[in-house]
Formats: structure tokens, C-alpha cells, sequence
């Protein structure tokens, strides 16, 4: 009898031995997630660094003040005289540029020296006109990273659409 007490007692006892293990295995394995998460983030950013090191590079993004003024169709962009991209809008990103976010819109490495960014914007202006205007911007690369802004702003006192290159403050 004393047998067959203990035997139930320890084959009751398995689930309860089996159910504090899964939660170790389960986080565990969590943890084991969340380290490769960050690995993949360190991986990311020492790839950033070596393929765009910041004394080589130059990053161009896009933003909008309110766009009542200009409505963008697409902006191509030639550093030194030579195009190195070109960028279609469609209407979602045209209103998430409109609420406020900032687009990527280039990155690459340069020499040091001066430079020229020359960006062309294509859209409908007042009275869905066609605008097309370009904005220059000369720039000296030295050893920090070249961050530029492209701002297209309303300006009031013209009802006209006006565009900037704003440089970023280097860290």
C-alpha cells in the first residue's frame, strides 16, 4: 500500500515538476529572442558605420511645413551636377510628410572638399499651376557626417511655396 501511495504522489507530482521547467524554457527562450533582437540592431548599426562612415557621409531628408502652397509630385536630386536619385509621391506619403515626418531621401559617401546639392521639385503650385523650381545648396565635407534638410514651407506673405536647404547640427 505504501507503494502504490507513493507512486501516485510522485506520478501526481510530474505535471507540477513538468510545468516549472515550461516557464523556464519558455523564458528562456524570451531571452534568447531578445538577445538576438539586439544583436541584429548592433549588426545593423556597425553596418551603417562601415558602409557610411561619418566622415564620408552625406544624408539628404524631406520635410513639409503645410503644404497648402505646393502640392509635390516628385523632387530629384544631383549632387556636383550629376543626378543621384529621384522620388515620385504617392498621396500617403505625401500626408504623413504633411503631418509632420521627416523622409529619408538619400545617403552616400563623399569626398572631402566642397560640394554642391542641387534638389529639383516638381508639384502644382496656387491655382494648381505647374511649378517646377530648384534649390542649390554648397557645402564643405570635412570630418563629421553632412545631414541636410529639404524644407518646402508655405510662405504667407505671397501665397507662394518656398524651399530650403536646411543643414542639421553635426553631435
Amino acid at each position: 500500500m505504501r507503494f502504490v501511495v507513493l507512486s501516485c504522489l510522485l506520478w501526481l507530482s510530474c505535471p507540477v515538476l513538468a510545468q516549472t521547467e515550461q516557464p523556464t524554457a519558455v523564458t528562456q527562450l524570451e531571452q534568447l529572442k531578445q538577445q538576438l533582437i539586439q544583436l541584429n540592431r548592433e549588426l545593423f548599426l556597425l553596418e551603417e558605420e562601415l558602409l557610411f562612415p561619418p566622415e564620408t557621409q552625406v544624408a539628404v531628408f524631406v520635410s513639409i511645413d503645410t503644404g497648402q502652397f505646393f502640392n509635390l509630385d516628385s523632387i530629384q536630386l544631383l549632387l556636383n551636377d550629376k543626378p543621384v536619385t529621384a522620388h515620385l509621391y504617392t498621396k500617403q506619403q505625401l500626408d504623413a510628410l504633411k503631418r509632420g515626418a521627416i523622409q529619408p531621401l538619400f545617403k552616400t559617401n563623399v569626398k572631402a572638399g566642397e560640394h554642391q546639392l542641387t534638389a529639383v521639385f516638381t508639384g502644382k503650385g496656387p491655382d494648381n499651376t505647374d511649378y517646377r523650381r530648384a534649390v542649390s545648396y554648397q557645402f564643405i565635407k570635412e570630418d563629421d557626417a553632412v545631414l541636410l534638410e529639404l524644407k518646402i514651407k508655405d510662405r504667407s506673405s505671397d501665397y507662394q511655396p518656398e524651399f530650403i536647404v536646411q543643414p542639421w547640427a553635426s553631435n
